[in-house]
């Protein structure tokens, strides 16, 4: 992608997140940039397609982070087979490394303002919401942790209750990160939080695992 190009998506979604996405035009996001409209088109064919650029570019990056810590890209019922051999430790180093993002990122805190006042506003905005950010990481977290117990690595329970148990604190501490000067005490707060969790329902055998081997074991 050109700078120019990535200049206006970033700028773009800037004045979505503070202005909202209806309230912010083309006309706005040319003259933050100090060029015209027709000198924007040559990049983006309408606000719409710069709307439609960011989500994706969102999409990528959770595709890319979840396969660098080997967890599933798509749906259950996409990639079944992905959901059964997830490990524990990769989702405790795959929710770490979300949280720093969502709260670290520019484009991503901005992505998260944008939807956040939008969802109120337009149906559109609050499905997205919802599968950014509420229902769609607790189904995909409520597929790992069923098939993680077929598996034996997870205690039996609640598959659901679970993952709302799991992501409660993470979406509580984003809130809180919101506010703060600095992410590093939120981001602690929740690494212990996962810690806790994991002891709390991991199977016995995964926590054996999980234990460092004492000298001259």
């Amino acid at each position: 992608m050109t700078d120019t190009k990535e200049n206006i998506l970033h700028t773009a979604l800037r004045l979505f997140a503070r202005d909202g996405y209806e309230a912010a035009s083309v006309s706005d996001i040319a003259g933050e940039l100090g060029m015209t409209k027709g000198a924007l088109y040559k990049h983006y064919r309408n606000k719409r397609d710069i709307f439609d650029s960011i989500v994706e570019r969102m999409y990528r990056i959770d595709g890319e982070r979840a396969k660098q810590y080997e967890l599933p890209e798509k749906t259950f019922d996409a990639s079944p087979s992905a959901y059964r051999t997830a490990a524990v430790e990769k989702i405790r180093a795959f929710i770490e490394a979300q949280f720093l993002f969502l709260t670290e990122d520019e484009f991503a805190r901005n992505f998260r303002k944008m939807l956040t006042l939008e969802q109120y506003r337009n149906p559109e905005m609050a499905e997205l919401y919802q599968t950014c950010f509420a229902r769609g990481p607790v189904s995909y977290m409520e597929d790992l942790f069923r098939e993680m117990m077929e598996q034996g690595a997870w205690n039996t329970g609640d598959p659901k209750q679970l993952a709302i148990e799991f992501y409660a604190p993470f979406y509580l501490l984003i809130s809180i990160s919101d506010a703060a000067p600095d992410t590093n005490e939120a981001a602690k707060l929740l690494a212990e939080h996962v810690d806790r969790f994991i002891e709390r329902n991991a199977s016995p055998r995964e926590c054996a695992q999980r234990k460092p081997k004492t000298e001259g074991a």
